[in-house]
């Protein structure tokens, strides 16, 4: 899907068709859109494939007065299994300016183009090329911030959850934000590596204001990269915490149960002697082995108890 839009009076307006200045949306583009960019617009093949392929990682490349900025994005999605867990992922964007316009390239709609498009971006203006990529760059670190803020407040809750029961919807929930921490890690990395290429100046101009601007895209990146190692650790170790302690449960369990086991097994041992086709066995009275296995019993599970084979 392929949407124009460009900034008139400060405001964002849709467009019918292309027109120098604008900004082009292209949105898991058909082959007739791709095409449509290539051909018509003269836009370089490779980078529009390079934008919509998912294993795509975060760089910066120019050529022929082109220039094509991937960065990955943050999502999110409900997994179609049956305990519906949340996870987090990353995609790549695709941003190229050329000498016209400035196209954006996704593989799927997302939150930071939709808030582009409806004017919900502060100072944005689809002519000036350089000060748009670094708008969209420091909205996708705030919206890697907004996710960030997500998963911790989904894991402390998921936690207390765990705290009444231990079922397996909450532990696959957690594993599943672990997951994320580690796909938000890893692209927050690659982005940092790609915002230090701009920030020299040598493949896009910067002015001062811009470095600025870049400056606290930067800092935002850093600040979610701290985030996610601190939320990883934290996710980590309370994963390990409750791993032990289900350990420990079933170690209670199995200890119990064998306890009750060894009890109950004395008045079986007793009433098979007495149940022996043999002569010669002392008191041949069906009460006699019912006292025997209840004492013995008895100081069986004595023993036990003081052993604390029971707690």
């Amino acid at each position: 899907m392929l949407n124009f839009y460009k900034t008139v009076d400060n405001r964002i307006l849709r467009l019918d068709a292309p027109e120098p200045g604008c900004w082009i949306s292209a949105i898991s583009p058909t082959e007739a859109e791709v095409a449509f960019l290539t051909n018509d617009l003269a836009v370089e093949p490779d980078f529009v494939r390079a934008a919509l392929d998912e294993e795509e990682s975060s760089r910066i490349e120019s050529e022929e007065g082109q220039t094509l900025v991937i960065v990955d994005y943050p999502s999110a999605e409900e997994q179609a299994d049956e305990n519906k867990t949340l996870l987090y992922t990353t995609l790549p964007m695709g941003i190229i300016s050329t000498p016209d316009y400035v196209i954006t390239v996704c593989i799927e709609e997302n939150l930071t183009i939709s808030d582009m498009a409806e004017g919900r971006v502060k100072g944005l203006q689809t002519a000036m090329k350089t000060r748009f990529l670094l708008l969209t760059l420091l909205r996708i670190a705030q919206r890697f911030l907004v996710y960030l803020k997500q998963i911790d407040k989904i894991s402390s809750s998921t936690e207390q959850r765990l705290h009444l029961s231990m079922r397996n919807k909450e532990l696959i929930q957690l594993l599943g934000l672990e997951k994320s921490l580690v796909y938000f890690s890893t692209s927050l990395k690659s982005d940092e590596v790609t915002l230090e290429k701009i920030l020299r100046g040598r493949i896009i101009k910067l002015y001062e204001e811009d470095e600025d601007l870049l400056e606290d895209v930067l800092i935002e990146v850093k600040q979610a990269i701290e985030m996610c190692n601190i939320y990883s650790g934290i996710l980590s170790g309370t994963m390990d915490a409750f791993a032990s302690v289900i350990s420990n449960n079933l170690n209670i369990v199995m200890k119990i149960l064998t306890a009750i086991t060894i009890v109950m097994a004395i008045p079986n041992m007793v009433f098979s002697f007495y149940g022996m086709n043999v002569t010669g066995l002392p008191f041949p009275v069906w009460w006699v082995p019912v006292v025997i296995s209840i004492v013995i019993a008895g100081v069986g599970a004595f023993i036990l108890v003081k052993k604390d084979m029971f707690h």
